[in-house]
């Protein structure tokens, strides 16, 4: 039996965002503090012992040393309580997995958030580049393209059940679908959309208003 685990990171963070929506998807308890942007917290001598770096998420599992960085959470959390089928413990199968767990989190990730997500939403309309914004979507295309081919051959990213990959990948299609940009016409990407908004734990935990992070001028 696991204790409560503990989460440090606010609801609004998409990588907290990660880290929760697979602690519920394994059913685990938790007690989440929120920490980080306007709650500030994570600058202290006390969190800073934990991740120097400063940053959310950050996870305790019982009297284990703090965890940081929401993949390494992630994949310690599948580990310690997933079952086989959503993190094998076959090597070549978790593998398989885990190649897109992590195409998600290095080749998806920037390309959406950094270069369109938080340019449309942490910066202020009067210093925002639409001519960036602009070759920035048309360059997430190729990418969504990969996913596309996957979801329409199979049910989920890595295969026909739902896994670890899912969720680095999941986790911020709420933000992807609900920002005003042009998407191209992806039915596979779409379906799939749909069936993780079905999920409990993705409505709890990914489906979250991110109008307080939103910058004004």
């Amino acid at each position: 039996m696991t204790t409560t685990l503990e989460v440090w990171g606010r609801r609004d963070s998409s990588n907290v965002q990660a880290v929760m929506w697979c602690i519920a998807e394994l059913n685990l308890p938790y007690l989440r503090h929120d920490i980080g942007q306007r709650f500030g917290g994570n600058n202290t001598p006390e969190f800073l012992a934990m991740n120097p770096n400063g940053r959310i998420p950050v996870l305790r599992d019982g009297a284990s040393e703090p965890l940081w960085e929401s993949g390494a959470i992630n994949r310690y959390l599948a580990s310690a309580y997933g079952s086989d089928e959503f993190w094998p413990q076959d090597p070549r199968a978790r593998a398989q997995i885990d190649k897109w767990a992590e195409w998600a989190k290095v080749t998806f990730t920037p390309a959406f958030s950094l270069r369109i997500w938080w340019q449309l939403v942490r910066v202020a309309p009067s210093k925002r580049d639409p001519v960036a914004i602009r070759e920035a979507v048309t360059g997430l295309d190729p990418i969504l393209d990969i996913a596309e081919a996957q979801l329409t051959r199979q049910k989920f990213l890595a295969g026909d059940v739902f896994t670890l990959a899912d969720v680095q990948f999941g986790h911020l299609l709420f933000r992807y679908f609900s920002i005003d940009i042009e998407r191209k016409e992806r039915p596979g990407l779409q379906r799939y959309y749909e069936a993780l908004k079905e999920r409990p734990a993705y409505r709890e935990h990914v489906m979250v208003d991110f109008e307080a992070l939103r910058a004004v001028d």
